[in-house]
């Protein structure tokens, strides 16, 4: 596995970095023996608080993301790295059958190394925008999986992200699995 530790706007010591390997290597030895990448960020939050942010790259498009703020950096990265064990215990299983499942084909094996690519769209003319209006930066393109509702919302619960897209595998039209406000989760099925 290979593991970047890195502290922003602050040094980290050789035993933190230590501390963050020995419990990174645990918990890839425990739960899976084939995670590609982890990154562990520490940086201050405020006057007394370090944020942790780990993310771990287990599979073709699956990530585990953790976050944490505590007011010792050692328990910040501690809490997170809870937070990452916690959600690879509970979807272990799953994720081990998609890993199964997963097509092994030449096609399959490029698609893995071209998972996310941000790409600028030549043939958009720079039209000036009004004050206030949100710039338009880069796109993102990513290929959209096909998935069943639960393996999507498992995805999204290991990102943490806001929303997943996915294709379903019922119907074959494009659906969203998000966040709600209230802590649920909300699905989108066009008809």
């Amino acid at each position: 596995m290979q593991l970047n530790v890195q502290g922003k706007q602050m040094d980290l010591g050789d035993a933190l970095r230590t501390h963050v390997a020995d419990k990174m290597e645990a918990i890839k030895n425990k739960y899976f023996g084939r995670v590609v990448d982890a990154d562990v960020t520490v940086a201050p939050e405020g006057h007394s608080a370090y944020k942790t942010h780990i993310t771990i790259h287990v599979g073709k498009n699956i990530q585990v993301i953790a976050t944490a703020t505590e007011h010792d950096v050692y328990a910040s990265f501690d809490h997170a790295a809870e937070r990452v064990a916690k959600q690879l215990r509970r979807y272990k299983k799953r994720i081990r059958d998609h890993h199964e499942r997963a097509d092994d084909s030449p096609e399959a094996e490029i698609q893995k190394a071209r998972d996310f690519v941000i790409a600028v769209n030549e043939n958009e003319e720079d039209v000036p925008h009004e004050e206030g209006d949100p710039v338009i930066v880069a796109e993102n393109t990513k290929d959209i999986e096909t998935l069943s509702v639960s393996d999507a919302v498992m995805r999204l619960d290991l990102s943490e992200a806001d929303f997943y897209m996915f294709k379903n595998v019922k119907t074959a039209a494009l659906n969203i699995v998000y966040r709600r406000a209230d802590g649920n989760i909300g699905w989108v099925d066009p008809s």
